[in-house]
């Protein structure tokens, strides 16, 4: 009897374990094809004509450890050696007990809009050839960020046949957006083309590159063109929504799970302050809108949303028109180390995730990092663990509501929770400047308000001594309710002082008019 029990045990234990399985995420590696050991880093980390210094002639003590590393600078692009190891790392670390892996956009430098095609093509083949030898037996899922050449999507899609099948290729043919089921599993990655939906600033770069004297490999050939959006374009803006719109209804329909993928975000960056907050905002306001919209439509077949751009280790979370959390969405810290606009910077990281490959449920992730001084000054790669998501926050799940709760605890008395985040949000790069005060309270509203005048009302009503706040709160906004209770408080003391109960229960009754007259 306890023979089979010990066999029936073992059985439920492997198919239990069966499962489980993994996939990798790598965001942002921004190759740069010219970054030289003897470059400047005040320039790209390019080896151009510098004039002559200080530092030509006699001695300097800090000239050698500005010169940049074999493995990246904080203020450059990434040399192929980092690029190269990461991808050695994610492979040396898991091997192939891999699903898949997302590759969620921006994989040429920030300076190569001056590139010609052929030459972009050529730097994103070399990245795919080195992802497709080192995982030869998984499937890569690519998609497409704003540094990523033209948009000769039936070019692109040529490079990455191997890894889409038939179907999907029609859409990325078309617009550089697609979607694949899992044939294990009822799951599906919904892959966006969200060049469509971005906030046109003017390049990152602009002034770095007004100042610089382009090398000649940069004007070998034409260069590629780069406008704003055509008609032709806002056309196919418009198809990609119609087709998510059919992909979610059909899926939700079909009782499938749901990835969705991309490289922006919506919503706003955590790591821009200042006054100039139209730079925060990274798609338009109507597309903004309209993603959470289609967000919380379809939440319930949403099992997670996995994105890039901004450089940073953070998250985001989606709301019902009740206020209570229905969705989240994970960005992933970039491979390159050159900070994101005016944010910091950032060590490189690479991410892991644990899933459930019957239900699609997120389990779980582990980061792992690169101390770049470290690996410069040893001439190796020595990427190791950063955390794990659910021991590192403590959560018991990866769910909205876990994560909604993990978020309100930077909004209370102790400080520690929101260091931690922090302390991740750039990888373990220390800036040297503490983040406290505002600082503090755009990160927390820039993951609980998506909405871009939701944001701005955060920040502009919620700016009370945060130490005082509670971080029981569940309401994802509390002006109203703050104002309430205040009156409430002074109507009862002097209800209490006076004896006066008429007094206050008059005050009830309008703080309740209020609340019903300003929920959302």
């Amino acid at each position: 009897m306890m023979t089979k029990l010990s066999l029936c045990l073992c059985l439920f234990i492997g198919l239990a374990q069966a499962r489980i399985g993994y996939f990798w995420h790598i965001s942002d590696l921004h190759l740069d094809t010219i970054y030289s050991t003897q470059g400047d880093i005040y320039r790209s980390c390019w080896q151009l004509e510098r004039p002559v210094s200080s530092s030509s002639s006699g001695s300097n003590a800090n000239a050698a450890s500005e010169d940049p590393g074999m493995f990246g600078h904080y203020n450059c692009d990434s040399p192929w050696r980092l690029v190269e190891s990461a991808v050695k790392t994610m492979k040396a670390k898991q091997g192939d007990n891999v699903e898949f892996v997302l590759w969620t956009g921006d994989a040429l430098s920030h300076s190569a809009q001056p590139l010609s095609e052929q030459k972009q093509h050529e730097i994103l083949r070399n990245i795919t050839d080195l992802l497709g030898r080192s995982f030869s037996s998984q499937f890569i899922f690519p998609v497409l960020g704003h540094e990523d050449g033209s948009a000769n999507y039936q070019k692109m899609g040529e490079l990455w046949r191997h890894w889409l099948p038939s179907e999907a290729l029609v859409t990325f043919d078309q617009g550089g957006y697609y979607s694949i089921e899992q044939t294990k599993s009822r799951l599906r990655i919904v892959a966006l083309n969200t060049n469509f939906m971005r906030l046109d600033h003017d390049p990152p770069d602009a002034k770095a590159s007004h100042s610089l004297r382009w090398p000649v490999e940069y004007y070998a050939e034409p260069k590629a063109s780069v406008s704003s959006m055509s008609a032709q374009e806002e056309v196919l803006a418009e198809q990609q929504w119609l087709w998510l719109e059919e992909v979610l209804s059909k899926s939700r329909d079909k009782q499938e799970t749901v990835y969705i993928v991309g490289h922006m975000p919506p919503g706003v960056d955590e790591r821009h302050l200042g006054a100039q907050q139209h730079n925060q905002l990274i798609f338009t306001e109507r597309n903004n809108r309209r993603y959470l919209e289609m967000v919380r439509r379809y939440a319930s077949v949403i099992q997670g949303q996995f994105f890039g751009h901004l450089h940073s280790d953070t998250f985001r979370l989606f709301y019902d028109a009740q206020g209570q959390p229905i969705s989240w969405l994970m960005i992933a810290p970039s491979i390159v180390p050159r900070k994101a606009g005016i944010g910091a910077s950032n060590n490189p990281a690479l991410r892991l995730y644990k899933f459930d490959t019957g239900s699609g449920q997120v389990l779980d992730y582990s980061q792992f990092w690169l101390d770049l001084p470290l690996a410069n000054r040893a001439q190796e790669p020595l990427w190791q663990p950063e955390y794990n998501l659910t021991h590192y926050y403590a959560l018991s799940e990866i769910s909205a509501l876990a994560l909604h709760n993990f978020a309100e605890r930077f909004t209370g008395t102790d400080a520690s929770w929101f260091t931690r985040y922090h302390r991740a949000n750039a990888v373990r790069y220390q800036s040297g400047t503490p983040c406290q005060g505002l600082c503090m309270l755009n990160h927390y509203c820039a993951i609980t308000r998506l909405d871009y005048d939701e944001f701005r009302l955060c920040l502009e009503q919620e700016q009370l001594p945060l130490q005082g706040r509670s971080a029981m709160s569940a309401l994802p906004s509390c002006p109203w309710w703050c104002c309430c209770l205040l009156a409430v408080l002074f109507y009862g003391l002097q209800s209490m002082l006076w004896g006066s109960s008429s007094s206050s229960s008059s005050s009830r009754g309008q703080c309740s008019s209020n609340t019903r007259n300003q929920r959302i």
